[in-house]
């Protein structure tokens, strides 16, 4: 199984990028799934998170700014992103627990898109 994350560019600030993780291999489904960013120097943060059912949560930053979203046919989850700040420069990961059968889950990362707002 893997993760491929794309979207990611530069953008002016108040500009908008919608990131996509898509999911490849012997995957049966996507239960829950999120976005985490990491920033030069910082530590890794949970941008947002949406589970099996539907369930999402934001972190206070990107709170009316940043959508997340699944297409569970495409097994790919989704991160719009609006009004973006440049605060918002990282690299953007995905983590999904992928069922590679009905029976077993495991986490994958993909590989991060990089996110440059300009001032």
């Amino acid at each position: 199984v893997q993760l491929q994350a794309s979207g990611g560019g530069l953008v002016q600030a108040g500009g908008s990028l919608r990131l996509s993780c898509t999911t490849s291999g012997s995957t049966f489904s996507i239960n829950a799934a999120g976005w985490f960013r990491q920033a030069p120097g910082k530590q890794r943060e949970e941008v947002a998170r949406i589970s099996d059912v539907g369930n999402i949560d934001y972190a206070d930053s990107v709170i009316g700014r940043f959508t997340i979203s699944r297409d569970n046919a495409k097994k790919t989850v989704y991160l719009q992103m609006n009004s973006l700040k440049p605060e918002d420069t990282a690299v953007y990961y995905c983590n999904a627990i992928v069922a590679t059968t009905p029976q077993a889950s495991y986490s994958y990362w993909g590989q991060g898109t990089q996110v440059t707002v300009s001032s």
